[in-house]
């Protein structure tokens, strides 16, 4: 299962029915509760009062986009309280015990609005953020009345600043690309697909291609990923800083620590590098995910 319930001994009945309304675990509280069921459940109700349960969650709390949605209920099932994900799963688990009459008390900006989230609009639509970053800024856009929503149908470009949220179609690995300057996009295709095989992996498995702004020019590279069916995203200096190749690299030449692991690794959801950067004709590709 995906969801679990966690309870204090004596508030065994309550937790039963919650368990029931969400088809969910039933695992008893004990003082390494959280940490044994953190990883492991992708939705938490706790049963018990906030404080133990804000406690309790405190050591394994990383960010928002790995921790599981955590949903306090009190005992007397009259409130369910997100506190941790609400835009993750958190707030939607709060609304599914109205069905027991538990009040979900909802505490999120864009929701308590009746505005959009980032967040919401890819759950809803079995989308992945690509660059998370961008929900802080387009969240308070939404909230503001300036942020717009549009959909693009592919084969397409799209360019857009740091606070434009690009959301893509689900997938687990991202592909960072570099090239020589003129290189045509048979031979980037080429070069993507061995190292797909390579590391065993189908290219409706990719989330997203990345590089380099300063290669916005480079239509080999555009038309490899478009033979290849998929969305390319180009990354600004900023994006790149932050993430440095553990390969051997040309791109301080432009300025740049690397290209093809920095892209991979800066649109990446876990940040875990699966393919070092391979080099071939002119042509560098690295894998993370």
């Amino acid at each position: 299962m995906t969801r679990a319930v966690i309870y204090l001994p004596r508030f065994s009945g309550a937790a039963a029915r919650v368990a029931a309304c969400l088809s969910a675990d039933l695992v008893e509280y004990s003082s390494t509760v959280f940490g044994e069921v953190f990883d492991q459940y992708r939705e938490i109700a706790a049963v018990m009062s906030v404080g133990i349960a804000v406690r309790g969650i405190a050591p394994f709390v990383r960010d928002k986009w790995t921790d599981p949605a955590v949903v306090v209920v009190t005992p007397d099932l009259r409130l369910a309280i997100p506190i941790l994900g609400g835009h993750h799963g958190a707030n939607e688990l709060a609304r599914k015990l109205a069905a027991l009459g538990i009040l979900p008390v909802i505490t999120t900006a864009t929701e308590r609005a009746g505005v959009p989230s980032v967040e919401g609009i890819a759950a809803a639509g079995r989308y992945d953020l690509v660059n998370r970053d961008s929900s802080k800024t387009v969240n308070a856009g939404f909230l503001d009345g300036a942020a717009r929503v549009y959909a693009v149908e592919g084969p397409a470009l799209v360019i857009g600043g740091p606070g434009v949220a690009f959301l893509v179609g689900e997938g687990d690995y991202t592909i960072g690309i570099g090239s020589r300057k003129g290189i045509p996009a048979k031979t980037v295709e080429m070069v993507i697909r061995e190292s797909l095989q390579t590391a065993g992996i189908r290219t409706d498995e990719v989330l997203v291609y990345a590089t380099t702004v300063k290669k916005s020019q480079e239509q080999g590279i555009l038309d490899a990923v478009r033979a290849l069916g998929g969305a390319l995203i180009y990354l600004d200096d900023q994006a790149l800083s932050g993430h440095t190749p553990v390969s051997p690299s040309g791109a301080p030449r432009i300025g740049l620590a690397g290209v093809a692991e920095p892209c991979a690794l800066a649109v990446s959801k876990r940040g875990e590098l699966v393919l070092p950067k391979v080099a071939k004709e002119g042509v560098t590709v690295a894998i993370a995910r």
